[in-house]
This record gives structure tokens, sequence and C-alpha cells, in this order.
């Protein structure tokens, strides 16, 4: 790292430059702009208002690219997420967190990616006077905020949101009261809003990867010495416990170099040999 401080762009619309300059500014030396003219929700948004056009890594890299060009740099980074069923688990709800830095001085792209059963993604229909307090606990409302709209039966056009960022429990009872009155079936659909600033976990999710990020770029490729050497993809078939047919479980780890290409297999981190059997296709179909 050259001794003058280098910039590196961030657009962002829901506050993650809280998480993200402390481990650039700590781990990489890097001084965060902000280039607040770029409307990221052109990019996808989470409410489903604009549908996101590319996969996560894509659209990160996209609004890295335009925080670079609105700040005239050659350095940016940028953060995408992704939540629903755990690719291996179902019936567990998941957070799929992406890094990207993109450097044009030396035209790398850098990913850094996580996948955590750490998320309050959840939804649920109800009518009004329900009581929901149970399902506010469980995704940590107030702190964590949710959205409500008017539900639909299967086939009907998807209302528009009645709000989001919703964090107060009277707002929130009277807005079910008027999504239910709107709705076809009498009730009020209530989501988590996932967006960054509306939702702690997530932020803390997206702070985790930022080291996570730092760490990859601080260790060099043991091939070529290039930084960046890290985990670029996984390899599926831990064997049941019970059966020793392979599952959908991640039995070991492809680390690699981008730009001499090198690669290394890796044991799982958490020396995890076998699955447990209600996992296994076989077993527990």
């Amino acid at each position: 790292m050259a001794d003058a401080v280098r910039s590196i762009a961030l657009a962002t619309r829901h506050g993650k430059q809280r998480v993200l300059a402390r481990p650039l500014r700590l781990g990489l030396g890097l001084d965060l702009k902000l280039a607040c003219e770029v409307d990221t929700d052109q990019f996808g948004r989470f409410c489903g208002a604009q549908p996101r056009r590319l996969d996560a890594v894509a659209t990160a890299q996209r609004k890295a690219e335009a925080a670079m060009d609105a700040l005239g740099l050659d350095l940016g980074i940028a953060s995408e997420g992704s939540f629903g069923p755990h690719p291996s688990v179902p019936m567990l709800a998941a957070g799929i967190e992406c890094l990207v830095l993109v450097d044009r001085s030396c035209a790398r792209v850098v990913v850094e990616q996580a996948i955590s059963l750490r998320t309050n993604y959840s939804a649920m229909a109800v009518g009004p006077g329900i009581a929901i307090q149970g399902w506010l606990k469980q995704v940590g409302f107030p702190a964590h905020a949710v959205m409500v709209r008017p539900h639909q039966r299967a086939g009907e056009p998807v209302h528009p949101w009645l709000a989001k960022g919703v964090s107060q429990g009277g707002d929130l009872a009277a807005l079910v009261e008027r999504a239910a009155a709107a709705s076809s079936v009498g009730q009020a659909w209530l989501e988590t809003d996932m967006r960054a600033h509306c939702n702690p976990t997530r932020m803390a999710s997206i702070r985790q990867l930022a080291f996570r990020l730092v760490r990859r770029l601080r260790q060099p490729c043991p091939a070529c010495a290039a930084p960046g050497f890290g985990l670029v993809e996984t390899t599926p078939g831990l064997p049941c416990s019970t059966c020793g047919l392979a599952t959908r479980w991640v039995m070991r780890q492809v680390w690699g170099c981008d730009v001499c290409g090198h690669r290394d297999l890796r044991a799982r981190p958490d020396g995890l040999q076998v699955a447990d059997p209600m996992y296994c296709d076989y077993c527990n179909p």
C-alpha cells in the first residue's frame, strides 16, 4: 500500500458506510467516500418495486462502478444481499451477503460472500385484531422494522406497500387494519424490512463480511504472492453419518487466486466430516 491514503467509493442509501468505513481504514488504509448522488434503487429494491435484473455479485459490481464514476475514483466497493430458504436446508431461512471490490488500477474484481442462518427474514399474513406479538418478538421488532401491504389471493396482482420501515407498535396496528380493509382476503401481509438501515442483524452481517474481505486482501497467493487469495467456491457431498451417501452439505472448500488461477482444496474449517441424517435426501427424503 502506498504512503498516500487511497480513497474508495461507495454508493448506498442505507447507511452501510457505518460498518464498512472502519474495517477498510484500519485493515487496508483506505478512506471511504460516499457517492450520495447515485440512486442505488435503480439496481433493484428489497421491497420488489424495482426487480433486481442481475445476480447479487453482478449487481454489487455495477453499484461499485457507478460510485467510482460519480466520484472519479478508480477503487470502489458495494454490498448486496439475498434472503430466502437456505440452499442446503430449505426449511430454514438464510441470508446471503456479498461484498465486491473493484480496482480499475489493476483491472481486478474481488468478491467475498457469506451465507448465514443469522437472519430475521420472515413474513406472515394476518387479519385485524389477531395477536402478532410472538412473530414481532421473533423478528426483533421494534429494533428491526417491518413492511405492510394488503394481502391478495394467488394470481391477483401484488399490492404496493402501504409502509416500509415501520418500527412503532401503534403505527403497525393502524396499518394492519388499513391493509386488511384494502385486501380481497381481509388480511394484511407483514414482512421484515431487509434494508440494512432498518435491520441491525443484517448490518452486523455486512460488518463481519467487511472484515473477512480485509483479511482476504491481506492474504497473498502462495503461487504468485498477489493479494486476495481466498474462498472461491465450495464442493458439496459431505457424507451422511448413517448411510454414507453424499448430502448437499459442503465437503470441501476451494481457495483460489484470480490473478494466476492457482487453486487449493481445503477441508471444512469447522472440521465436520459427516452430516446429520436429517439433512440426507435418502435417510430423510
